[in-house]
């Protein structure tokens, strides 16, 4: 029987809605101090910790999704984070803190990295003809969970109370991703005969080059890919970690005002992830990531010098969709450069700048902010990344006439 591609998809995008509420975390910080005793930073280090093992594991999830197929992972990741979940709950109901990174940090970090590289190289062998539109779809998902996520937890902790929310949660996760992850299958021969390219320039840049993992990772290109994603995460996730302070210290912007910026950006972090990756169908990988960091240089430049609410918030907002695109491009940007062969392990592998740039660009954003009691000298060395960003993602482009006589050479 023939699987319907978007059935597939559509399980991608459950998975990623599960393990993207992730990214909910700051709505279990106050209570979980309130009932703990324990300070907002050892509790907010559990995130990070979160996002560290999620980048580190991508890596090697990545080459066990070539090696036992998405279903295996799939079921791993649903395991992993499930428990890590509700141990969670464990850890705040004994209020052990160990417990909490053990929990939240390695174990549930260790599902999110299964679980992120679990559908996004399947759903591209599916969608050869639209892969930048088929991993905006996948990534879209974890990008909206915390929309999704933080109004249950709202409710829930107002229910049934503190640990007993991440009891259910991590039921609730379990179930919705182990079923999800039987749909997430490979697609056969037959399968691909259907949804050939129309486009076969802006699917393959490199002429069909179908690199392994190991030959990937002997090239300067993968490595120019590697800084130009820390770039643009880097720049992003700390936005993220301080919209809500930055605006009201830059602006004047009051708590509750903040809130509602902070729930809008967060669909543009959604909506940007489908909407720059289906552009890339269309411009081509290189120029949409170029693009990526104007439009942030630009919006750099406005959020140092408005003091008007609206733009400031505007102007987060694009830079948001960036951060986003940065995520949902870099798949589809792989899949031209080294092809699908093993698309999952090399998309792990890249993932470790996640990892990477989750530690650095809160740490610099916030140390900055505590040594100069000021976010423009933070905004003004972002600037100077993404234009860093923008000459790396012209010198990849260069890199791809060397690849097709480089991969004849590797072993």
């Amino acid at each position: 029987m023939k699987t319907n591609r978007y059935i597939v998809a559509l399980a991608g995008i459950m998975l990623h809605l599960m393990i993207g509420s992730v990214y909910a975390w700051s709505v279990y910080t106050k209570p979980i101090v309130a009932q703990t005793g324990w300070s907002e930073s050892s509790v907010a280090f559990a995130f990070s910790l979160a996002i560290l093992f999620l980048g580190m594991s991508a890596a090697f999830m990545g080459r066990l999704v070539e090696k036992f197929g998405p279903t295996l992972t799939g079921t791993v990741s649903a395991i992993l984070y499930g428990i890590g979940i509700a141990l969670t709950g464990l850890a705040v109901q004994s209020q052990q803190l160990w417990l909490l990174y053990a929990s939240y940090g390695v174990i549930a970090g260790l599902g999110l990295g299964a679980g992120y590289v679990t559908p996004i190289s399947t759903i591209i062998k599916w969608f050869p003809d639209r892969r930048g539109l088929a991993t905006g779809l996948a990534i879209m998902g974890f990008g909206f969970a915390a929309l999704l996520t933080s109004p249950i937890a709202q409710f829930l902790m107002s229910s049934v109370g503190l640990s007993n929310t991440f009891y259910i949660l991590g039921a609730g996760y379990f179930l919705i991703m182990i079923v999800s992850a039987q749909f997430i299958k490979r697609p056969t021969a037959e399968d691909l005969a259907n949804f050939k390219s129309e486009d076969k320039k802006a699917v393959s840049l490199t002429g069909g080059l179908q690199m392994t993992a190991n030959q990937a990772l002997k090239t300067k290109t993968f490595y120019l890919l590697w800084f130009m994603l820390f770039i643009s995460i880097t720049c992003g996730i700390s936005l993220v970690s301080a919209a809500s302070p930055m605006a009201q210290e830059l602006t004047g912007m009051s708590a509750a005002t903040a809130a509602v910026m902070v729930g809008i950006i967060g669909l543009f972090n959604g909506f940007g992830r489908l909407v720059w990756a289906t552009l890339s169908d269309y411009i081509g990988r290189p120029l949409t990531y170029s693009l990526i960091f104007v439009v942030d240089m630009a919006m750099f430049v406005i959020l140092i010098f408005t003091h008007s609410p609206f733009i400031f918030a505007a102007a987060l907002s694009l830079s948001m969709s960036c951060y986003g695109a940065g995520f949902s491009v870099i798949p589809a940007y792989l899949g031209d450069v080294f092809g699908t062969k093993e698309l999952g392990a090399i998309h792990g592998s890249i993932l470790t700048a996640w990892a990477a740039a989750g530690m650095v660009g809160p740490l610099l954003l916030s140390f900055t902010h505590e040594v100069l009691k000021s976010y423009y000298v933070t905004l003004a060395a972002f600037i100077i990344l993404a234009g860093l960003g923008l000459c790396v993602s012209f010198l990849i482009k260069r890199e791809f006439a060397k690849l097709t006589d480089l991969a004849d050479e590797l072993d």
